[in-house]
């Protein structure tokens, strides 16, 4: 878990104990932080562009793991799921769903 320049790790013995923390933890990220508009001289990044946190779960595997996945809170305290490594693509909800369960669903 990322937040600002802060570096939180944490391990888990199964998937869903660690969905169960990175829910918990971006939950409690998301109604913690929120951001106005960043102006700079070139452009204005509005809040929902900006990600104040991101949560990341790999694993199993220290060097290749072999899932990479994860929940960014933007600006506007909105929560994305995202899978990927290098690029990342948009775990897009289903009907009724959201970016929580949306990521339980891609990675069970």
């Amino acid at each position: 878990m990322r937040v600002g320049s802060k570096v939180e790790r944490a391990q888990a013995a199964t998937l869903e104990a660690a969905l169960d923390d990175l829910e918990r933890r971006t939950r409690i990220a998301a109604a913690s932080g929120r951001t106005g508009a960043v102006d700079l001289r070139y452009r204005t990044f509005e809040p929902g562009e900006q990600v104040i946190a991101r949560s990341e779960l790999r694993g199993p595997g220290r060097w290749r793991p072999a899932v990479r996945a994860g929940l960014d809170v933007r600006g506007d305290g909105s929560v994305q799921a995202w899978t990927g490594r290098v690029a990342r693509a948009v775990v897009e909800p289903a009907r009724g769903e959201d970016a929580y369960a949306a990521l339980r669903r891609e990675l069970t």
